[in-house]
């Protein structure tokens, strides 16, 4: 569904991004790991359209999408969040999703309903007529992810949901991205919590210093000594080797 080819981009004298070669398969959950710095949000936002690489190429189901602009890409069915959720606090969490809904359609209450609905979906229900500053961590978490449901996408790029949240929180949000895959979204996700990855991904691949190091399963990839190196450690290695 996404092919990613050599992407590259510099900034300055460094290299953020050096050639990245990157599959994913419909219906999929794939995830982009790697250490702080590795080039993943980076990656995240040429995929996008928010940073234009200086070489390489980004295909949607064959169409080549490099240097779109954001708008353009979302459109076309490829939409991301972002690790830093900023609602628009002055608006309704309903509000909020609604700006997603916006997308694909002008009229004001069509884009109410479907934002309304999107946001009972996803556990929201009881908090669709209230600010959005009410929000907990976890709340604009679901509202970042609602507001991007609401654009009826073909694939999502979630770029670390579960940051800062507590270990029962994670476990409502990757039942939140399973219940997404099921409803035929696919999905793309940047994630430092391996637990999630370990839970959710069919294929995982590995960032270091720009370059990808190692692919597979995220069983291989825990295995990997270069990923054991560059990434886990020997102890969180053995400890999902030990499941």
């Amino acid at each position: 569904m996404l092919e990613v080819r050599n992407l590259r981009r510099r900034f300055g004298g460094v290299l953020a991004v050096d050639g990245l070669d990157l599959d994913v398969g419909r219906g999929s959950i794939t995830a982009l790991i790697g250490p702080n710095g590795a080039g993943k949000t980076t990656s995240f936002a040429m995929i996008a359209g928010f940073v234009r690489p200086d070489s390489g190429s980004v295909r949607l189901d064959g169409t080549l999408m490099t240097g779109w602009a954001p708008e353009r890409i979302a459109a076309a069915g490829m939409v991301r969040t972002f690790q830093v959720t900023q609602p628009f606090a002055g608006l309704s969490v309903a509000e909020n999703i609604r700006l997603g809904a916006f997308l694909r359609t002008r009229q004001r209450r069509r884009a109410t309903a479907e934002a309304r609905a999107v946001g009972t979906r996803l556990g929201l229900g009881a908090w669709l007529d209230r600010p959005a500053s009410a929000l907990t961590v976890a709340g604009r978490k679901r509202l970042e992810v609602a507001r991007a449901l609401a654009t009826v996408p073909r694939l999502l790029l979630l770029d670390e949901v579960m940051a800062g949240l507590n270990p029962s929180e994670i476990n409502e949000i990757v039942a939140l991205v399973r219940e997404v895959r099921a409803q035929g979204v696919t999905i793309l996700l940047i994630e430092h919590v391996m637990q999630a990855v370990m839970a959710l991904a069919d294929h995982a691949y590995v960032l270091a210093e720009g370059r990808l190091i190692a692919q597979g399963t995220p069983r291989q990839i825990a295995a990997d000594p270069r990923v054991i190196e560059a990434y886990l450690g020997h102890g969180a290695a053995a400890r999902i080797a030990n499941g």
